[in-house]
């Protein structure tokens, strides 16, 4: 049998976009694939859980365009099947003085982009988050809190309940061609569709190899690594707390994350990994290695961010500056209020030229649509994506 539609990935963006073919279009054959034995195994299931208001984004971004109208798209899908979301609301705080421009343009990036944001100064900071020291800050209430690995679970759940091929533990080898059709080559047989999406995360640039496309962009998986409170100091943040952002690198520095489950989380950092999934510095693949040496934007980036990248090694080798980090937002913290959490990895897309790509990237041809970057806010959006992904292949149908 030849599906109407394969999608490799069942991260959330992959299993979102299976959901929104088949609200379009009841009868199609969609098949869903994944090397894991369980959906949204890698950057889904290692988020932080925050959904994210578009604060950040240039105006006229995909970002811009996906965060707002996606986070609310969130907290109702979320709500209506009875996922737990907060919408705690956050601040976005500047601790010095020499911030306060870079502030102001989060601020009016936000109004361009329709999100709700005031600003605080010392005493309402102190009001919200007691512990928290800043000269001033932002509030964003729309920011909240959920668990995207149970969103995706309850996203397979409704593609089961509508006959969608769900077939996890199944690896992609090789692509070909058969006359109009492809043939997805697995290690548990073959899978004929009429066209593809590529959902691969940090595989993606890999899967589009396999498609015979180039693509414009190679992923970099960069490791963020994150502390957990203790629970006698939990309470020393109420919700979400992130510092001013620094505007020449794609991360949002150390910040401090009261998850949905109530425990506190420190981080992340940003650390280059050494391998697709590296979530410990032990997780090292030579052909990954053979990729950072050999590669000439990742060289370029590397010349240009060797400064930034020996901090973040040096924070990921060192307890104390990775505390010293956190403590520029709350003094109060202490090294021994700190216990060592899960990691994650996250796709970051490089141009040959060493440009980190801040925005989503898609490539299509005749059969594929290749989502060959996906950063965050793409869990906060990916019900949105996945009906953009959708939208264009209905627009080849």
């Amino acid at each position: 049998m030849t599906n109407d539609v394969a999608i490799i990935g069942g991260g959330i963006v992959g299993l979102a976009t299976a959901h929104a073919l088949i609200e379009q279009q009841p009868d199609r054959r969609i098949t869903v694939l994944d090397k894991e034995r369980h959906w949204g195994a890698h950057q889904t299931g290692h988020n932080s859980g925050v959904i994210h208001s578009g604060l950040y984004y240039p105006p006229g971004s995909a970002k811009a365009r996906f965060a707002r109208a996606g986070g609310e798209a969130m907290y109702r899908f979320c709500t209506d099947h009875g996922i737990p979301v907060r919408r705690t609301g956050k601040v976005v705080v500047a601790t010095s003085i020499d911030q306060l421009p870079r502030l102001a343009e989060l601020q009016r990036r936000g109004t361009a982009n329709g999100v709700q944001v005031s600003e605080l100064d010392q005493i309402g900071l102190r009001e919200r988050e007691p512990h928290v020291r800043g000269v001033r800050a932002l509030l964003v209430p729309d920011a909240g809190i959920t668990d995207f690995a149970a969103v995706s679970e309850r996203l397979a759940e409704l593609l089961a309940e509508r006959g969608v091929d769900l077939r996890p533990a199944t690896e992609l080898l090789g692509v070909r061609r058969d006359g109009s059709d492809l043939v997805l080559l697995t290690d548990r047989g073959e899978v004929r569709t009429r066209r593809a999406v590529n959902c691969a995360g940090l595989h993606s640039d890999a899967v589009a190899e396999l498609a015979g496309t180039t693509p414009p962009a190679r992923v970099l998986p960069f490791r963020g690594e994150y502390y957990e409170t203790t629970s006698f100091s939990r309470d020393l943040v109420n919700a979400l707390v992130y510092p001013v952002p620094d505007p020449a690198f794609p991360f949002l520095g150390v910040h401090l994350t009261r998850m949905i489950d109530g425990s506190l989380h420190v981080g992340p950092n940003a650390v280059p990994a050494l391998s697709r999934e590296g979530y410990r510095w032990g997780s090292i693949s030579p052909s990954h290695l053979q990729r950072l040496a050999t590669d000439p934007g990742l060289r370029v980036l590397a010349k240009k961010y060797w400064r930034t990248g020996a901090t973040e090694i040096a924070r990921s080798a060192l307890k104390p500056l990775f505390l010293r980090a956190a403590r520029t937002l709350l003094p109060d913290l202490r090294g021994h209020h700190l216990l060592r959490a899960e990691a994650g990895v996250r796709a970051q897309a490089v141009t040959p030229d060493g440009t980190l790509v801040d925005d989503f990237l898609v490539v299509e041809d005749e059969n594929w649509v290749h989502v060959l970057n996906a950063p965050s806010p793409a869990a906060t959006a990916s019900l949105l994506i996945g009906k953009d992904i959708a939208a264009r292949l209905r627009s080849r149908d």
